[in-house]
């Protein structure tokens, strides 16, 4: 590529609207999302099509930013098509879509090991995939992560122009200047962890360095995900661990050594009774349009532990957890976020840094270790 051309690549790619590949052999799932796709004024349809062949075959000329990949389609699943897809275009954006069962819950994760960005559980009535709620839930999902692959792509196109002064000036530029607390004085008891889009790959990251920490503190996450998938989730979790990890159960004794995943489609906190820390399975309304929400287990967590308790806010969309992020360092805790370049999307970790709350903003690589030392953990 000539200079020329690099110089003006990303200024066109800016200047397009989000492409979005719509694969899913069912017509009238299809006829649906193109028409709320085409409603948005920042993306377009690229290519709206059947079957997972035709969009290996079409992808180089339909050139989408991301793709909405169905699981169960004649001929060539899914599953098997996303490493060919990812193999041809290696800055693609793929979302996983499935109807709410084990075993797409089981194939969903699987693809996010592969490589997809992201998943979105279709209603299995057609009166709720036409819902307010599942159209906002996947036009967000399709509009952050696409903005996030044209970012990517913006950058690859103007990398063969810069100069080596310029390089070495990006190389060694500071990094984000954020208002940064104390780390605690002693070490926490507990730690609570907020994730969404991007926070199973996160997490499984994390939770396969932490097992000291695990056994000295109770882990309570919160990530955003429908039931039956965090069911599955927690299996996988306690496999990668090596510890004890499970959906929490509304009443039972919070204990070290437990990693409590809060279940899909509900909210968990945590309450003090008889002078025991127990967890709270709440059925109410969505919180910052989610449930369940980061905001109850990290608000409650600051009641019943004050100044003990470690934040972790990873990976993902919105602001979700930000007044239970407040709370926590309101009673004296700790709050640390992902960094942008290793999150997903930094819209939850972004907001608890720019508001400054944060001890630490952290690559995800870094977290680990860094928990490790804050919790006493020998390496």
């Amino acid at each position: 590529m000539n200079v020329a051309l690099a110089a003006t690549a990303p200024a066109a790619l800016i200047g397009r609207r989000i492409r979005v590949m719509i694969v899913d052999d069912a017509v009238v799932v299809r006829g649906m999302f193109a028409r709320w796709v085409e409603a948005e004024r920042d993306l377009e349809v690229a290519a709206c099509l059947r079957g997972a062949r035709e969009a290996i075959d079409q992808l180089e000329r339909a050139d989408p930013d991301v793709v909405l990949l169905d699981i169960d389609m004649p001929e060539l699943d899914g599953l098997a098509a996303l490493p060919v897809l990812l193999a041809k275009k290696r800055d693609l954006t793929v979302i996983m879509a499935s109807t709410l069962t084990r075993r797409n819950a089981e194939i969903s994760l699987k693809a996010l090991a592969l490589g997809a960005a992201d998943y979105i559980p279709k209603p299995e009535n057609s009166r709720d995939i036409g819902s307010i709620a599942f159209r906002r839930e996947l036009i967000e999902k399709v509009r952050q992560l696409g903005l996030r692959a044209k970012r990517l792509r913006v950058a690859g196109a103007a990398r063969p122009a810069e100069s080596a002064l310029q390089k070495r000036a990006a190389e060694t530029a500071p990094a984000a200047n954020f208002v940064l607390r104390p780390m605690p004085a002693v070490p926490p008891r507990v730690l609570v962890i907020g994730a969404s889009t991007g926070g199973p790959q996160a997490l499984n990251t994390l939770v396969a360095q932490l097992g000291g920490v695990v056994e000295r503190a109770p882990v309570l996450i919160t990530q955003h995900m429908p039931p039956t998938f965090t069911t599955i989730f927690a299996e996988h979790l306690s496999r990668i661990s090596k510890q004890r990890a499970r959906e929490a159960v509304d009443g039972e004794e919070i204990r070290a050594g437990t990693i409590y995943l809060a279940p899909g489609g509900k909210h968990m906190s945590v309450a003090r009774r008889g002078g025991a820390a127990v967890i709270v399975i709440d059925d109410g309304e969505p919180v910052n349009f989610c449930k369940p929400s980061v905001d109850p287990l990290f608000s409650s967590a600051a009641q019943v532990w004050g100044s003990w308790v470690l934040g972790l806010m990873l990976t993902g969309m919105g602001a979700d957890g930000s007044r239970g992020a407040k709370a926590v360092v309101a009673a004296g805790g700790t709050m640390i976020a992902q960094d942008e370049a290793s999150s997903v999307v930094w819209g939850m970790p972004g907001q608890v840094a720019q508001l400054g709350l944060c001890s630490a903003v952290l690559p995800l690589k870094d977290m680990g270790p860094t928990l490790m030392r804050l919790f006493g953990v020998e390496p």
